[in-house]
């Protein structure tokens, strides 16, 4: 690919911005390429110096492999970072160029029998050396790194296992981009008003503004968009039309035309697996979960029964009452697929008097940020103060400073809060650069969370559903444990922690969502001003335990199904369609609808890090469940608790063993009974 070459590249230059900041004002797609070749040159120049030490010790070898390559950390955020949130052809073009140059490059170190020659050497004099918690973990974290990278290897396998790490690395690229692709390409077109009915104005007329943004004025525009598809298929009266969006939402990437991810998926599988076996492993779950708090393939298995079969029947007796209920309403003698939200929804309603039509004139975007920030402020002490000097790489980005209560600068936090086409679905937080301390000084990290909220309108302002809301605070807490870092290295501070780790602070931030007295901080009527009622907090507690059983049963019909593929001999799944079906059936409590795949769009584990890693979700839940239930015991803004929370947990990052950090804040390992007794799963 050819691009216009510039005379100066920004992202090889003092960037001048507040903080060390991305100078996104000035960077261009054609400055990427260039940086990241002249990036990787400089980090091989810094791994030769490393190879040439006659003494290799833990500061010469160790921390100095540690320290290398930050300028291509830094650039290759950048890079990615954009193509998952303000991407376009061009950068989706060169992502094709600049993945299979960093697979070739971590290869070429991690396969570099010289350098693993001085790990080795100083790895082996371990028991002698003196070191803090920290310096231990990262000596062992760094030499299993480079035996599960194939240090080990022979030159022949070293050589299939680059070519396999490189195939890997543009696969991954070609299915997230099919994905976005299809739900970019997508648009339900409503001229008939008729076809509204059931949905909020906040709906209509935000689809009135998709129609007018896609040049089709007077009509109304529903897209496969989280803010977009979510309110139609849980308030569109229409049955065959909620039925149409369903199917084109559940089949994406699997229409056998050129966007199609089966094949992809089976290749992927193919070299997963063999890169395990070329490790030494029996299947790429064993490689995967070895890294895990779970331990092994048989530990998750266990789990994720055990929840099936604690969820199962309460899920079932939940979609044996909706369907009575759907019949009883509108004489709906089989209850479908695309019929659960929007019934679920009417039940909600019925049973508990609150909906989120109810609930969002409390949840106004910007007040709800606040309240996050408050909550932050109450809980750890921090501040939030917007910085407009800051960069940002979309007017609709906000850049903050966030600062302690003394006033020191602990981080820089972005916030990208509505969809664009060129952003993919879902909600996530990343960030720009790690926090690390090194030579007497600190560098903090640029931390960032991407959503895609219901955009404000000509006449209404972003209000969240209550799901957006905990979404909110869910991807908050993982940007906590970023923006809290107090690391000495970056690669063991923040979110660096095993994945079935990683999700604690996230989740366990979402419940605030649900007390008074968090709510109080920010959820006002966005008209009146008014505070939201105590009874309708008391109904939305209450109904927080609505449909548990059915969700917790989707959740490890999840688990189970990428358990499934990482597990199996992937010579065996010659049709998606009829593994997927096949592993699915255990957990399918509604009828299954011919030709709709989850597989093909299941991006997580095919695209994301989440490969035999998707049980994290219910792992995780079990450890948030038990440690807010120590917040409600001594207060949920209590000092102590809270400081007890962050000293272990948040800054503590990945400095021990999660068990151990877990063990720090708990005072004993984690109890599965608080995630069932908090999802109404036990008495």
């Amino acid at each position: 690919m050819k691009l216009k070459k510039t005379n100066s590249n920004p992202l090889l230059e003092p960037y001048g911005t507040p903080y060390d900041t991305p100078p996104f004002h000035k960077i261009k797609p054609e400055h990427f390429l260039p940086a990241i070749k002249t990036a990787i040159e400089e980090a091989k120049r810094e791994i030769a110096n490393i190879k040439t030490e006659p003494h290799p010790d833990f500061n010469n070898t160790i921390e100095a492999l540690e320290r290398s390559g930050e300028r291509l950390s830094l650039v290759s955020s950048i890079f990615f970072n954009l193509n998952a949130a303000e991407t376009n052809d061009t950068i989706q073009a060169l992502a094709k160029e600049i993945s299979p140059l960093l697979s070739s490059y971590s290869n070429d170190i991690m396969l570099d029998e010289d350098l693993f020659e001085k790990i080795r050497s100083v790895y082996h004099k371990k028991e002698n050396l003196e070191l803090d918690e920290e310096g231990r973990t990262l000596l062992e974290k760094t030499y299993k790194a480079f035996v599960r990278n194939g240090a080990n290897l022979g030159i022949e396998d070293k050589e299939k296992l680059r070519k396999i790490d490189k195939q890997l690395s543009s696969l991954g690229l070609e299915y997230g981009e099919h994905v976005l692709k299809e739900t970019n390409r997508y648009e339900l077109v409503i001229d008939n008003e008729e076809d509204l009915k059931g949905l909020p104005s906040s709906a209509i007329e935000a689809a009135v503004q998709t129609a007018t943004e896609k040049g089709k004025d007077g009509k109304w525009v529903f897209t496969l968009a989280f803010p977009s598809y979510v309110p139609f298929m849980t308030y569109a009266k229409n049955r065959e039309l909620r039925k149409k969006l369903f199917i084109a939402y559940h089949t994406k990437a699997c229409k056998g035309d050129e966007l199609d991810n089966k094949e992809l998926i089976k290749k992927i599988l193919l070299l997963k697996d063999k890169r395990a076996r070329l490790l030494g492993y029996p299947r790429f779950a064993d490689f995967v979960l070895e890294e895990r708090m779970a331990g092994s393939g048989e530990n998750v298995l266990s789990f994720l029964k055990d929840l099936l079969k604690k969820s199962k029947p309460k899920a079932m007796e939940e979609i044996q009452e909706l369907e009575a209920f759907a019949k009883e309403l509108d004489g709906i003698d089989r209850l479908e697929k695309w019929d659960f939200s929007y019934y679920s929804e009417k039940l909600k309603k019925a049973k508990y008097e609150v909906d989120d039509e109810l609930l969002k004139p409390y949840f106004e975007l910007n007040n709800t940020v606040k309240g996050v920030f408050l909550t932050a402020e109450k809980l750890f002490g921090i501040i939030f103060k917007p910085n407009r000097d800051i960069p940002v790489y979309n007017e609709e980005v906000t850049a903050y400073e966030v600062l302690d209560r003394n006033g020191k600068h602990l981080a820089v936090f972005y916030v990208d809060f509505f969809p664009r086409e060129g952003k993919r679905n879902g909600a996530w937080m990343t960030s720009y650069r790690g926090q690390r301390r090194e030579k007497g000084t600190v560098k903090r990290p640029l931390v960032s969370i991407v959503c895609n909220f219901t955009k404000p309108t000509k006449t209404s302002p972003s209000l969240l559903t209550f799901n957006e809301v905990t979404t909110l605070f869910h991807e908050f807490g993982h940007a906590l444990h970023g923006m809290l870092a107090e690391g000495k290295y970056e690669s063991l501070s923040g979110t660096n922690v095993y994945w079935d780790f990683v999700e604690l602070p996230s989740q366990i931030m979402e419940n605030w969502c649900y007390e008074k007295e968090c709510l109080d901080l920010f959820a006002r009527h966005y008209e009146t001003g008014e505070p939201i009622p105590s009874e309708l907090v008391d109904k939305l507690k209450k109904a927080a335990n609505f449909h548990q059983g059915y969700q917790t049963v989707r959740q490890v019909s999840l688990g189970l199904l990428d358990m499934a593929y990482y597990t199996a001999d992937p010579n065996d799944i010659q049709d998606i369609f009829v593994f997927e079906k096949s592993q699915m059936s255990s957990t399918e409590l509604l009828p299954t609808v011919e030709g709709t795949l989850m597989s093909t769009s299941f991006g997580h584990i095919f695209q994301g890090g989440y490969a035999a890693g998707y049980y994290s979700y219910k792992w995780a839940e079990v450890l948030d469940a038990d440690a807010f239930e120590l917040f409600l015991e001594k207060g949920i803004f209590d000092p102590s608790t809270s400081e007890s929370f962050k000293k272990n947990i948040l800054a503590a990052g990945g400095k021990a063993h999660p068990k151990e950090l877990y063990r720090r804040f708990r005072g004993r390992e984690p109890k599965p009974e608080a995630l069932l007794k908090r999802a109404g799963l036990t008495k």
